[in-house]
């Protein structure tokens, strides 16, 4: 049983070295070459005398390159720090200073952006681009295709980073441990084989999109690369690359569709795809109609998803038409519990705090100790409800909170904070408001808070306050220049005031103002 994700790529190429491992528009890998495009990079990374530990950033555009970074990352003693491709260089900054990252991987077209922040570390591009930087094309040449190593399966693997509630940007630890766990575990509920076809959609900056890599060497199948621009592409690359595994977020359900229905393929030539999954963010029924219209032979499987581990439940197919809102039970080798505020399991439609206990749990928040501590605690929390074999055992204190039905189903009613889910992103109010401050003197008092949106779940609004009303194009085009696209308000509006907080007179209300949205 493999212990790594390395061990898994080693395996593959073993095993059956002529399959085709990876595809990418009208190009295919087989396992052999993905190997050794692999192993020569690892060499290379190995070779420039970084300490065991050190972090490397990838901070890239989605690209069989990209993969084979990740995979040699995976198969060195450093740790991979993912950077969204999305960022802009104030925020990529950041993350560079709070990882402390030593090395970057990146290509022509985030180059500008690290050009713009100084930065000192070493760096290695993609594709050929100035005679001082060592380039993919130069060390396939160079470098040796035999290279191994023993990865220590508890040793930190992965380092992603996503907004927390008090606007700062939190990198949670991933060891090498929790990706081996995730493929299996995933693998097996989903019943995946090794004659599958995923498909490659997701962003590789965050778990979901990760574990269709890993998912792919676990079962030996087949990774097919896709970016979602139009909805044209999209069902082109499903019949194309004739995917079988299709993992989505809710707003890729609402893209898709997002067409004039004879431009879209007829549902019979998307038999071949056998299982859906959404993550990232709640579905809609409508949604679920969209996806059963469309994909008649496949199974829907609707699943929630943490910071703090992969995965805590999912819904069986059978289920989504019954109770399309639900999230579901827990997956296998992890249970959920639903903490009341006294310390016991809540009754059947009372809600309390998701508790996840078992697998899948990821390892701390990078030098966040107050995070760490808030979000993982002694499984004693459970001390009522469970026998404890061992006192030191962690679970996760996820801040959703949900209710069960009668049937043990479990559904989501919001969160402990106020972060806002939008296309499968977890965005900070904090960090747009402190945009807005920083960057627009003219507006005096400022709120940012969710309003749902059933195809993005959440669209983000900003109410502002001013002298005057500021046109909004011109407040885009100032935020634009801070915020990536995601975290950008589609909501904008003006008030002479907004509402005060009785307690504390400089603290907008935003209790209020979520009213008159609701």
């Amino acid at each position: 049983m493999a212990s790594s994700i390395r061990e898994l790529l080693v395996e593959a190429y073993q095993n059956v070295p002529n399959k085709i491992a990876l595809i990418e528009n009208e190009h295919s890998y087989s396992y052999e070459e993905l190997y050794s495009r692999v192993n020569k990079l690892a060499n290379y990374l190995t070779q420039l005398d970084l300490k065991e530990g050190t972090r490397v950033g990838i901070y890239s555009n989605k690209s069989s390159n990209q993969v084979v970074a990740i995979l040699a990352l995976l198969s060195t003693p450093y740790i991979i720090v993912p950077i969204t491709r999305f960022l802009k260089p104030e925020q990529v900054e950041y993350i560079i200073k709070d990882a402390g990252i030593e090395c970057i991987i990146t290509d022509s077209t985030k180059i500008k952006n690290i050009d713009e922040i100084n930065y000192s570390g070493k760096v290695v591009t993609v594709e050929p681009l100035r005679d001082e930087l060592v380039s993919f094309k130069e060390i396939n040449k160079c470098f040796n295709p035999k290279y191994n190593i023993d990865i220590n399966p508890n040793s930190n693997a992965v380092i992603t980073y996503s907004f927390g509630s008090d606007g700062s940007q939190k990198g949670i630890v991933i060891t090498h441990k929790n990706l081996i766990d995730g493929a299996r575990v995933v693998s097996k509920y989903l019943e995946l084989k090794s004659d599958d076809i995923i498909s490659g959609l997701l962003s590789f900056n965050l778990d979901y999109g990760l574990n269709q890599i890993f998912c792919s060497l676990y079962n030996q199948a087949t990774l097919a690369l896709h970016k979602f621009i139009l909805p044209t592409d999209f069902f082109a690359h499903l019949i194309r690359d004739r995917v079988t595994i299709l993992a989505l977020m809710p707003v890729h359900i609402s893209k898709m569709f997002d067409e004039e229905p004879h431009r879209l393929p007829i549902s019979s030539q998307l038999d071949h795809v056998r299982v859906i999954t959404s993550s990232g963010g709640n579905i809609t029924e409508s949604m679920v109609k969209k996806v059963d219209d469309y994909f008649k032979p496949a199974r829907f499987y609707s699943m929630h998803g943490l910071t703090e581990a992969l995965r805590s439940t999912y819904l069986d197919p059978s289920q989504i038409h019954i109770r399309p809102t639900s999230i579901g039970k827990a997956i296998p080798e992890v249970e959920v519990f639903v903490l009341g505020e006294d310390g016991y399991e809540c009754k059947a439609d009372e809600v309390g705090e998701l508790i996840h206990r078992g697998c899948c749990i990821y390892k701390e928040y990078w030098n966040s100790p107050q995070e760490t501590a808030k979000r993982f605690k002694s499984i004693s929390i459970l001390e009522k409800i469970v026998d404890i074999d061992n006192p030191d055992e962690l679970v996760v204190v996820t801040g959703d909170l949900v209710y069960r039905d009668s049937e043990g189903y479990l559904y989501l009613k919001g969160r402990q904070d106020d972060m806002i889910k939008t296309g499968g992103y977890r965005v900070s109010p904090k960090e747009i408001e402190e945009v807005v401050y920083n960057n627009i003197p003219s507006i005096t008092k400022c709120a940012v808070f969710g309003v749902p949106n059933p195809d993005i779940e959440e669209e983000i609004a900003l109410i502002y306050s001013a002298k005057s009303k500021i046109p909004k194009n011109e407040l885009i085009f100032e935020l634009k220049k801070h915020l990536p696209i995601y975290m950008i308000p589609t909501i904008i509006e003006y008030r002479e005031t907004l509402p005060l907080k009785a307690s504390h007179h400089e603290e907008v209300d935003k209790s209020v103002l979520k009213k008159e949205f609701l």
